[in-house]
């Protein structure tokens, strides 16, 4: 494999940018009458405007030309077709094949998995209806306590997708959702619950995380307390690979939901992981989020790389971090029912492509993935946005907003929405010196003061942004969206050339975590490690 800075187009993207760099989005705008229709993009309803980005029609033409040469288009033909692309696990990436609404066969091995994707499917739906309607508990008020217990993707992904879905949450269902081991976050779920109408979603893989298990186990015996050991059958389901583990936990047979090797947990929220899901807002809505999800993967796998929005953001992206030297990137949804994205986002992208090793086993000397943060709306406007206008670093940001409100209050959404949109342009365009002067000197500054009040108000624009701009949060809408960024990682992580489908760093401090744990015993003084780690399990012990 050629080393990535070997690449011809990297070397030109290097040259160029020496070239480019300097110049302002200002003057682009301003020479380029049509820069907006050149670098924007509508799919549906959807609208993907990158023009207030520091690139010029050569730019965009070397980036995707580095996209062809470094490989995407075969990496994606590779994970459509089932190959084992994660290639340190020797697993196919098959998140796609869980959305797959055509009756294109997806293959592992020669073997189409489909059929048993739809069975799954067929299952959570059967599953679903009998608890929203009542008759999984024989309830006629239809209050239940849906507790998934996970952690990671078996956690984030249901958790945001529930929250993002709100407005079709089906009255008297609530959804809590277990992943801290700390004993606060199961007891402040447990609290709220009624024990004959709560119903537990055990979702692991292998049924021997950690975290999952110590709270399952609590769980259960919060359920034999207050119900009998009778019990367990009726308020536990699992989604997990390993049947044995579940069975000897209690969990009948028939509630165990199949999961496969082939998800990733950071992508498992389209599969039997979803099962919250689908109780909340119900199957058929479940089944819009997966066909937006396709919508996308159908745009991703089809689309000239130059007319690919997953491409685009991705490229993108490279450009900041690898030759601007960015190392952070903002996720601004103007949607508070989008609160929880940027943080899902973090472990999306910070734990698939936050590697420095190549697939062939090099060290890089590029940067990699970057730090994700983000908040909804004006939150972060009173927050971290000044940092971005006005800081030493230069923070490239994604803008997401609906055009349509779930809940028309007055004005309030006609606001927000002149936020979003003033916010981008301000990024871009900055505040010049001559205009901060002609303010002050109609305000009555003058001489020296007037001076020093100049050089704090410039701003001095030039910051990179997309916007992404829709009708209304649906579930179709919001399928879409995930799907969006879950194939610009996909994209970055073959430029990068790493493998973006595994996460051996957080392994070792699971391993770690393990070995300490009988040292906690609250007696022995410990030297088994470093004077650091020595001091603090040491004072731990003495005050515990």
């Amino acid at each position: 494999m050629t080393p990535l800075t070997f690449l011809q187009s990297w070397k030109d993207l290097a040259r160029h940018f020496k070239i480019v760099s300097s110049l302002h989005m200002r003057d682009l705008f301003a020479t380029d009458a049509k820069r907006f229709s050149r670098f924007s993009i509508r799919f549906d309803d959807m609208l993907f405007d990158f023009s207030k980005n520091r690139i010029t029609k050569e730019t965009f033409a070397l980036l995707i030309r580095l996209a062809k040469e470094a490989g995407v288009e075969k990496y994606r033909m590779a994970m459509f077709n089932g190959e084992r692309i994660n290639i340190t696990e020797n697993r196919a990436v098959l998140h796609v094949a869980l959305r797959n609404r055509s009756d294109r066969p997806i293959c592992v091995d020669g073997v189409n998995v489909m059929p048993e994707v739809n069975c799954a499917l067929t299952k959570m739906c059967n599953f679903s209806t009998v608890v929203r309607n009542g008759s999984w508990f024989n309830i006629n008020d239809g209050i239940v306590d849906i507790v998934n217990i996970g952690i990671g993707g078996s956690n984030m992904g249901p958790m945001m997708v529930i929250e993002a879905l709100k407005p079709f949450v089906q009255n008297g269902i609530t959804c809590h959702f277990i992943s801290n081991v700390d004993d606060s976050n199961i007891y402040q779920v447990l609290k709220r619950c009624r024990p004959e109408t709560t119903l537990f979603i055990i979702a692991s893989k292998t049924f021997t995380t950690q975290e999952t298990i110590i709270n399952s186990q609590t769980a259960r015996a919060w359920i034999v307390k207050n119900l009998g050991e009778k019990a367990i059958t009726r308020h536990f389901v699992a989604i997990s690979a390993n049947k044995n583990a579940a069975i000897s936990f209690g969990i009948d047979i028939n509630n165990i939901f199949s999961f496969w090797d082939w998800v990733g947990g950071r992508y498992s929220l389209w599969s039997t992981i979803g099962l919250s899901i689908a109780i909340a807002v119900g199957f058929e809505r479940f089944e819009e989020l997966l066909f937006g999800a396709f919508d996308i993967d159908e745009h991703f796998r089809m689309e000239p790389l130059a007319k690919n929005i997953p491409v685009i953001m991705a490229m993108l992206g490279i450009w900041y971090i690898d030759f601007f030297g960015a190392t952070t990137h903002a996720i601004l949804p103007y949607d508070q029912y989008l609160y929880r994205f940027p943080s899902y986002l973090q472990q999306t992208d910070m734990e698939s492509n936050g590697k420095s090793i190549t697939r062939d086993g090099r060290m890089v000397d590029y940067h990699t993935g970057p730090i994700l943060f983000g908040d909804v709306g004006t939150n972060g406007q009173h927050a971290f946005y000044q940092l971005i206008y006005q800081g030493t670093q230069l923070i490239p940001a994604d803008f997401i907003a609906t055009v349509c409100s779930h809940n028309p209050v007055g004005n309030h959404h006609r606001l927000l929405m002149s936020n979003y949109f003033a916010q981008s342009k301000a990024l871009m365009i900055g505040k010049s010196r001559e205009t901060v002067r002609d303010e002050l000197i109609q305000q009555g500054f003058s001489g020296d003061s007037l001076e020093i009040a100049i050089s704090h108000r410039v701003v001095l624009g030039n910051r990179p942004t997309n916007s992404l701009l829709y009708c209304k949060l649906t579930p179709r809408t919001l399928g879409r969206l995930i799907a969006l960024y879950e194939h610009k990682i996909f994209v970055q992580g073959v430029i990068w050339q790493i493998n973006s489908f595994d996460q051996w760093g957080v392994e070792l401090g699971k391993k770690l975590a393990n070995i300490i744990l009988p040292e906690l015993n609250g007696s022995k003084q410990t030297d088994a490690h470093d004077s650091s780690t020595n001091g603090l399990i040491n004072h731990y012990n003495e005050l515990c």
